[in-house]
């Protein structure tokens, strides 16, 4: 019997090829894969490993005959069609929380960038300047922290944001109210988080539900000065608002490390004095890209050999 193919198309730590040959499964690792090649390559291949540069399309999967797996290394899967996927009979799995610590850091680390205009500060220094009295910053101390999302990584922010001093509010119509309680967070509706938060951290997957989920209506009623992170996912935010509320000065300042775009091209808020922008690094970790790499490659080997379905994103397939 001819052994199994995987096509890693993204690229993924050398550990996540190793293990798939370790189980006697075929590896082509072809990171950077052009989309029209890719369309080729995928009638021949039972599994897809991606991360998020690959765009997994309807044509791409229905072009996939033999395809059983995609595997998305990392949380998100939205540049995979996972309808398509549902409805032609293919699993989809993510390694959810191997980038969670690397995901999470990032969040702090652009928070405190962002209270403290260190990459502005930088800048100036880096120019010849010594501008003590030009980036005033503020403390997160005693500051409240409204927290859209109390996912994994959301709660484990919480938990760092309290160490600082920091109250905690936390929006998340799909969460326990349990979960609340035991992250020490006060549970808010949207409104009363917006309206409240000194500081604002999206930690949400793109969906319909959550597209444009911060625009011109939060911001219009958002406290003055308000700062705003996001680590999760681009669209969630209105870009376009977003921009205009840093302009008319009611948001005081916005840490971005997604965009609706990526690469964002011509975005209205690169370049704002008052924007701080990193380019898609939450899981840019050595530790988290070797776990994602090892946990896809497992969840790859245990359903195409065993079907095992632990962290399937649609369960509805298996009905």
């Amino acid at each position: 019997m001819a052994a199994q193919r995987i096509l890693i198309s993204d690229e993924v730590a050398e550990s996540c090829a190793a293990i798939l040959k370790a189980r006697g499964f075929e590896v082509e690792y072809r990171p950077g894969l052009p989309a029209d090649q890719l369309r080729e390559k995928i009638s021949d291949c039972d599994g897809l490993i991606v991360r998020s540069a690959t765009k997994v399309t309807a044509e791409v999967i229905g072009l996939g005959k033999k395809l059983q797996v995609i595997g998305r290394a990392g949380a998100g899967v939205d540049n995979i069609d996972v309808n398509t996927a549902t409805q032609q009979g293919i699993a989809v799995f993510n390694a959810a929380a191997a980038n969670t610590l690397s995901a999470v850091e990032h969040t702090l680390a652009l928070m405190l960038a962002l209270a403290r205009q260190i990459p502005r500060a930088h800048l100036s220094m880096l120019n010849g300047k010594w501008e003590r009295n030009a980036f005033m910053g503020v403390e997160l101390f005693g500051k409240t922290l409204g927290l859209i999302g109390l996912g994994k990584i959301g709660r484990e922010v919480a938990a760092r944001a309290q160490a600082f001093g920091m109250h905690v509010l936390a929006y998340d119509p799909l969460i326990p109210d349990e979960a609340f309680q035991r992250a020490g967070v006060t549970q808010s509706s949207l409104t009363e988080l917006v309206r409240k938060g000194d500081f604002i951290s999206i930690h949400v997957p793109l969906t319909r539900e959550t597209k444009n989920l911060m625009g011109v209506e939060q911001f219009n009623i958002c406290k003055r000065n308000v700062r705003i992170i996001n680590t999760s996912r681009g669209g969630v935010i209105d870009e376009n608002a977003l921009a205009q509320a840093l302009k008319d000065g009611r948001v005081a300042g916005a840490a971005l490390d997604v965009f609706e775009k990526e690469p964002p091209g011509n975005n209205s808020l690169i370049g704002l004095p008052n924007v701080i922008t990193t380019p898609h690094l939450g899981a840019s970790t050595v530790e988290a890209q070797q776990r994602v790499a090892e946990e896809i490659a497992q969840l790859v080997v245990d359903f195409l050999l065993y079907k095992k379905v632990e962290n399937i994103v649609n369960p509805e397939v298996l009905k």
